[in-house]
């Protein structure tokens, strides 16, 4: 008979209590969001829409730069490539612009494999700048297409027949299970062995090549899902704004605005672009209409934040009181049984004793 292995005295845990509530609640949430369209303002679903697009963006940029490493101020090229694309398929090919959504995000990853051989010969601050050039040479090349309006750019007009109601009930639907699925899919991988093999990639790309992993090969995947995230987000904008051009989809503001609410809430974190993404909102709700002011007040909390929120406010939340509700690190947790007698504690609802240990790979 083979001999039956030992029981280790400890086991991994991967959820925490807060977690496994805002799993919960999150769920709840995404319901109760659903029924918006029966109760609701058009001029909410407007808004969630809007604030949505923002919010996918930024948590791809996070993607890339918090978690991969590669700093971009060019992300805005596949934005607006997939808005273009989703136009080109709704106007004239004839499809559904709802189809052709997901459909400019594929086109905006696809196009993201011949632009990384450009921007992958660079590094740091170089890389930065040049995929900001990038992004510029979309724009030019789309502002001298005189099919779609050149540079002052055309409306969507495959949606004339759809009513306008069932329009921005549609839209919202989609934009709800976009931001549901972009955070899902993130967090997936990030618990991942490919997650952690991205996270040592940005701590030492060296040393984690000299450990086995294809930096080469992993860098490209997240550049790609990033950029299928950005087309994603700009294909989803331009539906529900109906009209494009090359000033808006391939703007930097849209980067500017994503760098924005992930330092807020918290580079690195997936809920730092969620906290980043509700206070920019605000913002923007209650303050845009002071111009220049609203402008500089951004600005300003983007200063203060940096300098004495370094982690972000979601990542001085965690520092502090242990906040995780996406929690991706690994928790060794002794086994009841493993536990001697006299070391139980006294109180009958303290089952196992929690020694965390942060998943990092010199730790492993």
């Amino acid at each position: 008979m083979t001999p039956s292995l030992p029981t280790l005295p400890y086991a991994v845990e991967r959820a925490t209590a807060m977690s496994r509530a805002a799993g919960v609640g999150g769920v709840v949430l995404a319901l109760l969001a659903a029924s918006l369209p029966f109760w609701g303002e058009s001029s909410w679903m407007r808004e969630f829409v809007e604030i949505a697009c923002y919010f996918i963006f930024a948590m791809m940029w996070n993607l890339l730069a918090g978690y991969g490493g590669m700093v971009s101020i060019g992300q805005q090229a596949f934005f607006g490539f997939g808005g273009y694309v989703m136009l080109i398929l709704g106007n004239f090919v004839g499809l559904n612009p709802f189809v052709a959504i997901p459909l400019g995000a594929v086109a905006a990853g696809l196009i993201a494999v011949p632009v990384s051989f450009v921007a992958f010969r660079l590094s740091g601050g170089y890389f930065a700048i040049g995929t900001w050039v990038i992004a510029e040479v979309f724009r030019l090349s789309f502002a001298n297409v005189s099919a779609v309006g050149g540079g002052s750019g055309t409306t969507l007009t495959a949606l004339r027949g759809i009513e306008k109601g069932t329009r921005e009930s549609v839209t919202y639907w989609m934009a709800l299970a976009c931001v549901v699925a972009a955070i899902a899919l993130v967090y997936l991988f990030l618990r991942s062995k490919r997650g952690l093999a991205l996270l040592a990639i940005r701590d030492n790309e060296v040393a984690a090549e000299s450990q086995g992993i294809p930096v080469a090969r992993m860098k490209l995947a997240v550049y790609v899902v990033a950029a299928f995230g950005a087309g994603l987000a700009g294909a989803l904008y331009f539906v529900g704004n109906l009209r494009i051009s090359p000033d808006a989809a391939f703007s930097v503001n849209w980067t500017a605005f994503a760098i924005f609410m992930v330092v807020i809430g918290g580079i690195g974190r997936i809920e730092g672009p969620i906290v980043g993404a509700v206070i920019f909102w605000a913002l923007n709700k209650f303050l845009s209409d002071y111009g220049t002011w609203y402008l500089l007040g951004l600005g300003l909390l983007a200063i203060v934040t940096t300098i004495f929120f370094k982690q972000g406010l979601w990542g001085f939340a965690q520092q502090r009181w242990g906040w995780s509700l996406f929690p991706t690190q690994r928790r060794l947790v002794l086994r009841e049984s493993a536990v001697p007698k006299r070391a139980v504690p006294a109180s009958p609802s303290s089952n196992t004793s929690h020694l965390e240990f942060h998943a990092h790979a010199k730790h492993q």
